[in-house]
């Protein structure tokens, strides 16, 4: 049995490719760093991966994430929401110079009450299988999208990560001396726990309450994992405050996401007495998105 399509998951840093069979078993998987940022030849990296898995031209493939932004392989326009996740799969954009058959799926776009948008995560969604819900899906920009009736209803984004990543290590950040030495960010213990709280009583002192990792680091000479799971703590808890007076109660939350970033969020609501549903992988969500559009889409080609 051969490969029946391509499934790719193509972001700004990474590139990860599945070839799969008619019976959907993954027959062979690629990875690299071959993001937008370093990608050139969309056309050559694709083959090139297709090329070492032995798949030829006649296999479609079907993508999804930051190659279909403006400064991607071709843009692939957004979709409004609300709107049924279904659509996702059957609004894609064919890429007409290429050497296969080659679908990108479009990303969402929010208009009220606040613009928003995301390219990778409708698919996640997609492949996650719920109709209603509110889905948190942590990352660098860590975004809550609320599922109702099998449409996307609206979401929001949070630039927790990136935020966090400029106090640690930016040359002009005042917080650099206080955490930079930390490798790791601790979360499983009571420095980050009472942070969290702190941050989601009153986010509103967030501004105040980092500037207070540096004067404790100062005046105590609170060691850099301290300082660090404290600044972690403060950020995520004032997220979490935000996505509650967005989305109210948050009990139930379906965390989509694995690796430490994704267990900064599980400790979090953990501190905060907040119940989840089981956290659910996103690897194996996207590749289930795609291989939903996959499907309806090479139906539509076959008709």
């Amino acid at each position: 049995m051969g490969v029946r399509k391509l499934l790719v998951d193509w972001g700004t840093t990474s590139f990860r490719l599945w070839a799969v069979g008619a019976d959907d078993g993954i027959m062979g998987e690629r990875r690299s760093g071959e993001g937008l940022t370093s990608a050139g030849d969309f056309d050559a990296v694709l083959e090139s991966h297709a090329t070492a898995l032995g798949v030829g031209s006649d296999v479609p493939a079907i993508l999804c994430g930051m190659v279909g932004a403006r400064n991607g392989w071709l843009e692939a326009p957004y979709l409004d929401a609300p709107v049924p996740l279904s659509d996702v799969a059957g609004r894609a954009t064919r890429v007409t110079k290429a050497s296969r058959a080659v679908f990108i799926l479009p990303g969402v776009c929010q208009r009220r009450p606040a613009p928003d948008v995301m390219r990778g995560e409708e698919t996640k969604l997609l492949g996650l299988g719920r109709d209603d819900g509110l889905v948190l899906m942590p990352g660098t920009h860590t975004k809550w999208a609320r599922l109702d009736g099998g449409l996307l209803a609206g979401f929001s984004t949070f630039m927790t990560g990136e935020i966090f990543a400029h106090l640690r290590g930016a040359p002009t950040s005042v917080l650099r001396q206080a955490v930079g030495e930390a490798p790791l960010v601790q979360t499983s213990g009571p420095v980050f726990a009472d942070a969290v709280r702190m941050g989601f009583e009153a986010p509103e002192r967030l501004a105040n309450a980092a500037f207070g990792v540096r004067a404790g680091w100062l005046i105590d000479g609170t060691p850099a994992a301290d300082g660090l799971a404290r600044l972690s703590g403060l950020l995520i808890g004032a997220e979490i405050a935000g996505a509650r007076t967005l989305y109210g109660d948050l009990d139930g939350v379906v965390p989509l996401g694995a690796g430490p970033g994704a267990q900064a969020y599980l400790d979090a609501l953990a501190a905060l007495d907040i119940a989840h549903a089981p956290p659910v992988d996103a690897d194996g969500c996207v590749r289930a998105g795609l291989s939903r559009a996959a499907d309806i889409l090479l139906q539509e080609i076959q008709s």
